[in-house]
C-alpha cells in the first residue's frame, strides 16, 4: 500500500468517525438529554405523558403496561422510562400514583412496576393535550404517531425543571411555583415586568442574591429547628438532597472531629424529621452553625438554563422562557378558538339548511326527478334564494347531507326546537367572536380560572431568604493540640510537650492560622500542620486574631538601644517571612506581652555612679498602636540590662519625675 493511499484512507475514517459523532451529539443533546422550550419536556417525558393519554379511560393502570405501550414510541429500554416515569409522577402536578413511588425525601425507591399504578392528573388532562394544535410524526418503527410538541398550556418547562448531560453541554433548570408562575404569565399580559424565584418540593432555604434570571448561583440550606439545648431536628431539605445524604455528611463531619454528636436519627415519613442529639458541654446554637458549615445542611446550586428552541440549544432566562411561553399560551387559544368557531359555524350552516329544507317543503320538488344528478341540481337550485340565510354557499356535499335524511325525521320535525338550537350555537359563535376581539383579556381569564381551581394544591415551600456565609474557622471546633518542641525545632499537632516551661502549646481548630513570633524579631503565619521544623529560636505562637493587640520592647542592635511599641496584628502572606525590626545579630525582643489594657512593664538600665534612676517602669497604655513595621519610641539612651513583666502585679508609688519623651513616670533606686 502506497503512502498516498493510506492518507487517503485515513482521511476517509476521520470523515466517517466526524460524521457518526455529529450525529450522535445531535441525537443526544435534542432527543435525550435537552428539554424544549415549548412544552418544557425531554422526548422520553414527552411519550409517558402522550402514551398516558392513548390509554386514559379514568380509571388507573399498570405502570409495567404503561412502560410497555411507551416503549412503542420510546427506542430505549424499559428501565429509563419507568426512571422517567417515577420521576415526573413524583413532582406531583401530572401523574396520579396508587402504591409506593418511592420518597423524595428519604430517597427510597419505588417498589416494581408491576406493583404499582398511575393516570393523568385532572390538571394534565386540561392543560396538555389537543390534538388539532399537536403535530405529529412517525415513531421509531413508523408503526405509530407521536407528537413533536404537545399543546402545554402551563410555563411546563420552569414548573417541574430539569437536569440533562449531553454531548459539550448540560442543563440545569430549578423548578418554580405554579401560582408564582401563572401570577407572573398574568404581569406579563398585562405589560407588567415580574421576577421569578425557584421553589423546591423539600422545602429548604434559599438565598438567591447571586441568582441571575435563571443562571449564576444559589445558596440553599435545610431548615433546622431547635428543640430544646441538647436536641436539633431538621424538618426541610436543600435542594437535591435526601436524608440519608444529609445523614451520611453529618456523620461524616463528626468522625473528623469538625461537630460533636451523640446520634442522630431519622423519622421521615410524610415530612422531614431528621433529629440530632448533642453531647454535654456542646449547645445547640453552636451546633448548627457547624452543620451549615461542615456538612450538607447547606449546599450550592448553579443552574444552567439550556434549551432546546427552534431545534437548536440555546442559554436563555426564566423571564425570557415565561414568556415565551405566555405568548405560546395565547397564540395557542386563539387557535382553539377559531377551530372551535369554525366547528360551530359548520353546526349551524348544517342545521340552518336542515330547517330551510324541511320547513320550506323543499323536498316535494325532488319528487319528478328522475336522475341523481337532476336531483342535486334541484336542490341546489331550490336553496339559491336562501342564500342570505346561511352561513357560506351550499356544496354538494351539503345536498348529499339533506338527501340522507330520513323520513321519519322529516315526520317528526320540531321547528322551535330546531330554532331553539340555532339561536344557542349562533349565541356560542358570538362569544367565540367577543373572545378573539380581546385575546389578552381571554387568556388572562383563562389563566385566572386554572389558578382559581389548582392553586390551592401547590403552596410553596422553600423560604427566601438572605444570609450570611457561616465562618467555618469561627464554628469550628477547637479541638486541636499544636505544641511546640524547642530542643528539636519541630512544630505540629502530631508534636508532644516535653518540659512545659520552655516547649509551647495551644489548642485550635483546624481551620485556624498561627502566627509564630521569634526572639531576633522576625515573624511568619503558618497553617495548622501534622510536623513542621521552625528552629529553636520561637518567643510567641497563638491563633491569627485581628484584635489582638501586640506589646513589645526590644534592643535594636544597630544602635543598642531599646525601643518600646505596639500593633495589632499585622496584615500577611501564609508561609512568608516579616520583620518587626531591621535584623542584626545583636537585636533580640526582651519583651512580648498580648493585652490591649494595663500592660505594664519594668525596664532596668545597666548601673551607673552618675545616673539619678536605674530603672522605670512603663505603662503601655501611654503608648499609640501603630504598624508592627514602627519603630517605636526610645527608652532613654541608657544601655537596658533587663525587662520585667509587671502586668496583673500591684503597682508601686511613683516619684515625681521630669517629663521626657515617650517616658512614663519613674521609681527611684
Amino acid at each position: 500500500m502506497t503512502e498516498n493511499t493510506e492518507t487517503r484512507q485515513q482521511g476517509k475514517l476521520h470523515k466517517l468517525f466526524d460524521r457518526n459523532f455529529l450525529d450522535y451529539t445531535s441525537y443526544v443533546i435534542r432527543e435525550r438529554a435537552i428539554p424544549d422550550i415549548d412544552d418544557g419536556l425531554k422526548p422520553v417525558q414527552r411519550r409517558i405523558l402522550q402514551t398516558l393519554h392513548n390509554m386514559d379511560d379514568g380509571r388507573f393502570h399498570k405502570v409495567a403496561n404503561v412502560v410497555g405501550e411507551t416503549m412503542k414510541l420510546h427506542p430505549h429500554g424499559d428501565q429509563s422510562i419507568f426512571a422517567a416515569l417515577v420521576n415526573l409522577a413524583n413532582k406531583g402536578y401530572l401523574i396520579e400514583r396508587q402504591g409506593n413511588f418511592g420518597n423524595i425525601f428519604t430517597g427510597d425507591q419505588a417498589s416494581a412496576a408491576r406493583y404499582i399504578e398511575c393516570r393523568l392528573s385532572p390538571l394534565a388532562r386540561e392543560t396538555l393535550f389537543n390534538k388539532d394544535l399537536t403535530e405529529f410524526v412517525d415513531s421509531y418503527d413508523g408503526r405509530m404517531l407521536e407528537p413533536v410538541s404537545l399543546p402545554a398550556k402551563l410555563p411546563m418547562l420552569l414548573l417541574l425543571g430539569a437536569e440533562g448531560i449531553a454531548v459539550g453541554m448540560a442543563t440545569k433548570i430549578m423548578p418554580h411555583n405554579f401560582c408564582e408562575l401563572l401570577k407572573c404569565q398574568i404581569k406579563h399580559l398585562r405589560g407588567k415586568q415580574f421576577t421569578l424565584y425557584p421553589d423546591f418540593p423539600r422545602g429548604g432555604i434559599v438565598d438567591a442574591s447571586n441568582y441571575e434570571h435563571g443562571n449564576g448561583r444559589l445558596r440553599c440550606r435545610a431548615k433546622i429547628e431547635k428543640v430544646d439545648d441538647k436536641t436539633i431536628a431538621v424538618t426541610e431539605l436543600p435542594y437535591n438532597l435526601t436524608t440519608q445524604s444529609l445523614i451520611d455528611s453529618v456523620e461524616k463531619a463528626a468522625k473528623a472531629g469538625k461537630l460533636k454528636i451523640v446520634s442522630i436519627n431519622d423519622y421521615t415519613a410524610e415530612d422531614v424529621e431528621v433529629e440530632i442529639k448533642l453531647p454535654r458541654g456542646v449547645h445547640a446554637d453552636e451546633t448548627i452553625d457547624a452543620l451549615y458549615a461542615f456538612t450538607d445542611c447547606e449546599v450550592s446550586v448553579s443552574p444552567n438554563l439550556v434549551v432546546i428552541r427552534e431545534n437548536m440549544p440555546c442559554i436563555v432566562q426564566v423571564e425570557e422562557v415565561l414568556r415565551h411561553n405566555t405568548d405560546k399560551l395565547q397564540q395557542d387559544l386563539e387557535k382553539e378558538l377559531n377551530i372551535e368557531r369554525g366547528r360551530l359555524l359548520d353546526k349551524l350552516h348544517a342545521r340552518r339548511l336542515e330547517q330551510i329544507f324541511i320547513e320550506e317543503r323543499l323536498y316535494k320538488e325532488i319528487e319528478e326527478q328522475i336522475s341523481y344528478k337532476a336531483v342535486i341540481s334541484t336542490v341546489r337550485q331550490a336553496l339559491f334564494p336562501f342564500a342570505d340565510e346561511l352561513v357560506r354557499k351550499v356544496t354538494k356535499e351539503d345536498v348529499e347531507r339533506l338527501l340522507e335524511i330520513k323520513i321519519k325525521r322529516i315526520s317528526r320535525y320540531d321547528i322551535n326546537k330546531q330554532q331553539k338550537e340555532i339561536q344557542t350555537l349562533e349565541k356560542a359563535i358570538a362569544t367565540i367572536e367577543k373572545h378573539l376581539e380581546d385575546m389578552v383579556g381571554f387568556t388572562i381569564h383563562y389563566v385566572e380560572a386554572l389558578l382559581k381551581k389548582y392553586g390551592k394544591k401547590f403552596p410553596r415551600r422553600s423560604r427566601l431568604e438572605q444570609f450570611d456565609e457561616v465562618n467555618a474557622r469561627a464554628a469550628a471546633l477547637s479541638n486541636i493540640k499544636v505544641a511546640y518542641h524547642r530542643e528539636s525545632g519541630f512544630l505540629g499537632h502530631k508534636i508532644k510537650v516535653e518540659n512545659t516551661k520552655k516547649d509551647l502549646e495551644l489548642t485550635c481548630s483546624e481551620y485556624d492560622r498561627i502566627l509564630l513570633i521569634f526572639k531576633d524579631g522576625l515573624y511568619r503565619v503558618v497553617n495548622v500542620a501534622d510536623k513542621v521544623f521552625i528552629g529553636s529560636n520561637l518567643l510567641w505562637m497563638g491563633v491569627v486574631d485581628n484584635d489582638l493587640v501586640f506589646n513589645v520592647i526590644y534592643r535594636s542592635g544597630l544602635e543598642n538601644l531599646t525601643y518600646v511599641k505596639r500593633f495589632k496584628t499585622p496584615k500577611f502572606i501564609i508561609n512568608r517571612d516579616y520583620r518587626l525590626f531591621p535584623e542584626h545579630k545583636r537585636s533580640i525582643i526582651q519583651l512580648l506581652v498580648v493585652g490591649d489594657k494595663d500592660v505594664r512593664a519594668r525596664v532596668s538600665f545597666v548601673p551607673s555612679a552618675r545616673a539619678r534612676y536605674n530603672r522605670l517602669e512603663i505603662e503601655f497604655d501611654d503608648y499609640l498602636i501603630k504598624g508592627a513595621a514602627a519603630k517605636g519610641k526610645r527608652v532613654g539612651n541608657r544601655t537596658v540590662r533587663s525587662v520585667a513583666n509587671l502586668t496583673g502585679k500591684p503597682r508601686t508609688k511613683p516619684q515625681t519625675l521630669p517629663s521626657l519623651p515617650g517616658f512614663a513616670k519613674t521609681e527611684g533606686q
